[in-house]
């Protein structure tokens, strides 16, 4: 009978009214939870197979789902670790349980955004128990060869680890000038030092003396100098390297180194211009200049200027803080000025950002409907860039949701009416028999 499907399709329409005032309720409530996606709701008709002339009303079914491919505005805040990703894409995170157990077994969940703190275990958190994730670098913040299919590689982000830190020297550069008219006949012959200072692997500063001896000929200038370096970290009456240089006095290249040896435990590689060292603490590369290269040690007719010699390394620091740049890398900065990168935090696309499996505090998980993951680096790609000192504002528009809410209660009274309509004919209906 017609009149009882108008009966039925209302009281689905009833239902579909209820289940969409349900996502504005949750969507008001939470307009101001940073990171919220919206709940969206899609009608869709049902259709009944009409086999006689009488319409049988089919009603209508309802769909829920998080606009989780929506991105909400980023607003700046003081904490280096609050986190946003700027565009699309969601970052990894995982529970309390997760931490301590092995990356297979670990429930991996994306979040868009997150203000995170250290526990008292140095693992960044949010207040509501999700562990930052991420890609741990080498001494050299490399992250190297990593899965981006799973996160079967990352790891909870620790930073109590690096609370000191030390960076050796790996590397000097010597841009000097000696004086051309020391090499001259008749010049005294007086011995040129450089002092280098440099940090070994305790973060300790130690330094090393460079001293070069012109060679002074009977007639002439010979453009030939002698250098030593002393490590006075080890024996400083040693030499750990002895140098033998010449210069060009050509039109072309004059100043220039012409050839250059090593000895004593040192070997001089021309190509790279570069001296390698065994000093106390390691090796180190010192650059002295290629052959015919402007860079490096030169010789002119100028005074002895070792005013541009530099080196790598810092010394032992305190970790003051640790910030997240565009491209998701998490460096800790110390007081001495020193960066290091701790960890690279990727961020996750699947195909169907809408298919995600909405979990509690603004959390996702993979599922069926969302496709397989793949973790970009930040800012590559389709993803957006990380966002440090910002969070992400909820998507919930306050103004569209009174809207949907003034027509979502329209549309239930329609369909309560129709019920009572029906109601009353159905009585009618009982009344012919009277």
């Amino acid at each position: 009978m017609s009149i009882s499907s108008s009966l039925n399709a209302s009281v689905m329409g009833l239902n579909a009214s209820a289940t969409r005032l349900s996502t504005i309720s949750d969507n008001i409530a939470n307009s101001g939870t940073a990171g919220y996606k919206r709940s969206q709701v899609e009608f869709s008709s049902m259709v009944l197979e009409q086999r006689t002339s009488a319409y049988s009303a089919g009603g209508v079914t309802v769909d829920t789902f998080k606009d989780v491919a929506a991105t909400g505005s980023l607003i700046t805040t003081g904490n280096a670790t609050d986190i946003a990703v700027a565009g699309r894409g969601l970052f990894p995170v995982t529970n309390v349980t997760g931490v301590n157990t092995l990356p297979n077994q670990r429930e991996l969940m994306l979040l868009p955004t997150g203000s995170f703190t250290p526990d008292q275990n140095g693992n960044l958190r949010t207040q509501s128990g999700l562990f930052l994730l991420g890609w741990p670098a080498d001494a050299n913040g490399e992250i190297g060869a990593i899965s981006r299919n799973s996160g079967i590689d990352l790891e909870p982000v620790n930073i109590s680890t690096s609370q000191f830190t030390a960076s050796p020297t790996a590397n000097i550069e010597m841009g000097i000038n000696i004086p051309a008219d020391a090499t001259n006949a008749g010049a005294p012959g007086t011995p040129f030092d450089v002092p280098i200072e440099y940090y070994d692997n305790l973060g300790r500063a130690q330094s090393l003396t460079m001293t070069f001896t012109p060679t002074v000929p009977g007639t002439g200038a010979s453009n030939a100098w002698t250098a030593q370096v002393f490590d006075n970290a080890g024996d400083p009456a040693v030499s750990v390297a002895d140098l033998a240089l010449t210069f060009n006095d050509t039109p072309t290249n004059g100043g220039s180194v012409a050839t250059a040896s090593a000895s004593a435990g040192a070997t001089y590689d021309p190509a790279t211009g570069r001296v390698s060292l065994n000093l106390a603490h390691g090796p180190v590369e010192m650059f002295i200049g290629r052959p015919n290269d402007t860079a490096g040690i030169r010789q002119l007719s100028a005074p002895f200027s070792p005013s541009a010699v530099s080196k790598d390394g810092a010394p032992i620091g305190d970790l003051q803080s640790v910030e997240v740049d565009e491209q998701g890398y998490l460096q800790a900065v110390y007081d001495t000025g020193f960066r290091r990168t701790l960890y690279q935090i990727p961020v996750g696309d699947v195909p169907n950002m809408n298919g995600l499996a909405a979990r509690d505090s603004q959390a996702f998980a993979i599922s069926a409907a969302s496709g397989n993951i793949y973790f970009w680096d930040a800012d590559t790609g389709p993803v957006g860039g990380m966002a440090g000192y910002a969070m992400m504002e909820s998507t919930t528009d306050i103004a569209a949701e009174l809207t949907d809410l003034i027509e979502t209660q329209r549309a239930y009274s329609s369909n309560a009416k129709i019920v009572q309509t029906v109601d009353e004919m159905l009585q009618e209906t009982t009344n012919l028999k009277r």
